[in-house]
């Protein structure tokens, strides 16, 4: 950059002193004389700022790539020194690279943003063995090696706190300012700041398959991927600049010839068609939309694997969510215990956990976790697992029954009514004596009504929930959601085949997000016109399988990347609109003759400066 602009400011003083020269010849030198230095230092201001630019036409005229801005620049320039103009050619050449400097600057800013805020690539892990504590590279560390994170350092890699309490500064990674709490058992993810404590973190993934490693690999390779409105400019710009050299020519012979008017008078008006025809301003600024767009989604915790799919977002009509994980929290708690008089709580809880100590299911696992003790295995005199049904198992001379309400049916108890609440009921017998329930749920997240709101607001017409749960915990779900549809007791092959029925009802042009975040999602979101993957809680082969991946675990996020992406589309569209509409105008008043060489280039820079100045507005969010 500095070297571009230092070329720029010689090129212009050069070029000033050779405009100039002639008005302050105060040694009164032949006037062939001021003539010919005159040319040198025309000749020399334009190959200081167009020798770059003419090597490059050269290059791509070898490589069969005639018709780019470089050939046109070229042509254009080369011409009007044929034709004597020197002043308008260097001013084509200079102002062209006053552009180019402004496009440069743009896009240098634009990566800064992004890079800034991605800013998260771990320089060094302190790794822990036998009492010492070495730096190491972050690739070098194993799975399961410990490692020791002091406060203002990066945590390098993705593991589970083995000791120690600090906070977090997850704000690089979610977006979200609130510092967040970790203790011994947490997992800890990569990217995040440790903020007081010092943790001793055992690693769970190499750097390689880290969350840190997957975003900026996220990021870095987010432009590959073209949106139809780029690939379109890029088309554009091949058949649109053979056609302007085309016409070009036509302007430059034909007219004079039918005429047998000056033929320089159409030459200067043919080269300045070529300088304004130029397709600069569509090709920088439309990928640098997309470039900012992806930007100010990734501030929101939003991570946009390219640039189609952000213009994709803003077609959808259609949005389906998986529930587990997706808009519930994904972690089964004891919420409720109802007891009967002849028992406690405690007591019904304790029994309960002994009776499930040897299941490893979530169920189980989760009455367990509520307990908290330590389980004495010597109490247990005997446990027998009925498939679908429960537990019977002897503790302290007691037997105790945990399941559902077919175990309590064939255990032929009379009081026991089932229990219609949004959830898992397990239910306990002792002796062959109901003595209560436990109600184990998997709760709504809080933001999860705010998202289906929002989406509806944001043109979303149809909102889908997909479950495995049976059709009350879905019903009782969908009550405080309003979801438009919901499907339940679905094998992770049914969700499969709804989605691909949901797709083949839909309108041709409307696309469909699927929202998800466990492994058996992954085909869903691979087979949507969107996958949308929460990446804080979701599974690796979700997050890998999505086009988006929402940081936060936030499904109102969704609605937020429905309003960057048409944010986005709208600048997009505005710069295309007003690069053609002006540069459309200015080409018929040049082949009119009724524009200078010098209007042109200030059209040519000025539509180009001025629609890389509206794209940053894609950076900035509300």
């Amino acid at each position: 950059m500095k070297k571009k602009l230092r070329k720029i400011i010689i090129s212009a003083i050069i070029f000033l002193i050779a405009v100039l020269i002639e008005k302050i010849n105060f040694m009164n030198i032949d006037e062939q004389i001021i003539s010919t230095i005159q040319i040198i230092l025309y000749v020399l201001s334009y190959l200081i700022a167009g020798f770059e630019v003419l090597k490059e036409a050269v290059i791509n005229i070898f490589h069969g790539e005639f018709f780019d801005e470089n050939f046109l620049m070229s042509i254009a320039t080369i011409g009007a020194f044929a034709i004597q103009e020197f002043p308008e050619a260097v001013a084509v050449m200079l102002f062209y690279q006053v552009g180019e400097y402004f496009q440069s600057y743009a896009v240098k800013k634009s990566r800064k943003s992004i890079a800034s805020l991605m800013d998260i690539r771990p320089d060094y892990a302190n790794v822990k063995a036998d009492g010492k504590v070495e730096k190491k590279s972050p690739e070098e560390v194993k799975i399961g090696d410990t490692i020791v994170v002091k406060p203002g350092e990066k945590v390098p890699l993705d593991g589970i706190v083995m000791e120690g309490t600090s906070m977090l500064d997850t704000a690089a990674l979610t977006g979200e300012s609130v510092p967040r709490e970790v203790t011994v058992n947490d997992k800890i993810l990569s990217g995040c700041i440790n903020l007081n404590g010092v943790l001793e973190v055992k690693v769970e993934k190499e750097f390689g398959e880290s969350t840190v490693s997957k975003i900026l690999d996220l990021v870095e390779n987010a432009t590959n991927k073209k949106a139809k409105t780029e690939n379109f400019i890029t088309k554009f710009s091949k058949y649109y600049t053979p056609i302007v050299v085309f016409l070009a020519l036509i302007i430059a012979f034909i007219p004079p010839i039918v005429t047998k008017t000056d033929m320089l008078d159409w030459v200067y008006r043919a080269l300045t068609f070529l300088v304004v025809s130029c397709p600069c301003a569509l090709v920088i600024s439309v990928p640098l939309s997309f470039f900012s767009g992806i930007g100010a989604a990734s501030k929101k915790g939003i991570l946009v694997k390219g640039s189609n799919y952000l213009e994709l977002l803003s077609k959808t009509e259609i949005a389906v969510f998986d529930k587990t994980g997706t808009l519930t929290e994904g972690v089964f708690d004891v919420q409720k215990i109802a007891n009967e008089k002849q028992i406690s709580q405690e007591e019904l809880l304790e029994l309960a956990a002994y009776c499930e100590s040897y299941s490893n299911h979530p169920i189980s696992l989760s009455i367990q976790k509520a307990y908290g003790k330590e389980i004495n295995k010597k109490r247990i005199l005997d446990s027998k697992e009925f498939a679908g049904k429960g537990i019977i198992s002897k503790i302290d001379e007691k037997q105790v029954a945990c399941g559902n309400i077919k175990l309590m049916k064939e255990l032929n108890l009379e009081n026991v009514k089932p229990v219609e609440e949004m959830g898992t009921v397990i239910y306990v017998a002792i002796d062959k004596k109901y003595a209560g329930y436990i109600l184990i749920s998997d709760k709504i997240k809080e933001d999860s009504k705010k998202a289906i709101q929002e989406l509806k607001q944001a043109g979303v017409k149809k909102t889908v929930m997909l479950t495995g749960d049976n059709k009350d915990v879905a019903k009782k779900v969908n009550q405080e959601l309003n979801l438009d549809v919901v499907y339940s007791e679905l094998l992770p092959v049914d969700k499969v085949n709804k989605l691909e029925e949901l797709l083949k009802n839909k309108n041709e042009e409307a696309k469909l997000a699927f929202i998800g975040d466990g492994i058996n999602d992954a085909p869903v979101l691979a087979r949507a016109d969107i996958g949308i993957a929460m990446g804080g809680l979701g599974s690796d082969a979700a997050i890998e399988a999505a086009d988006i991946v929402i940081m936060t675990d936030e499904p109102s996020k969704i609605a937020t990347a429905m309003k960057i992406s048409r944010k986005t589309l709208k600048i997009v569209y505005q710069n295309i609109s007003f690069a053609l509409i002006v540069k459309i105008g200015v080409l018929i008043l040049s082949a009119f003759g009724l524009t200078s060489m010098w209007a042109a280039v200030f059209a040519d820079v000025g539509v180009t400066v001025l629609a890389v100045l509206n794209s940053f507005r894609a950076l900035k969010s509300k």
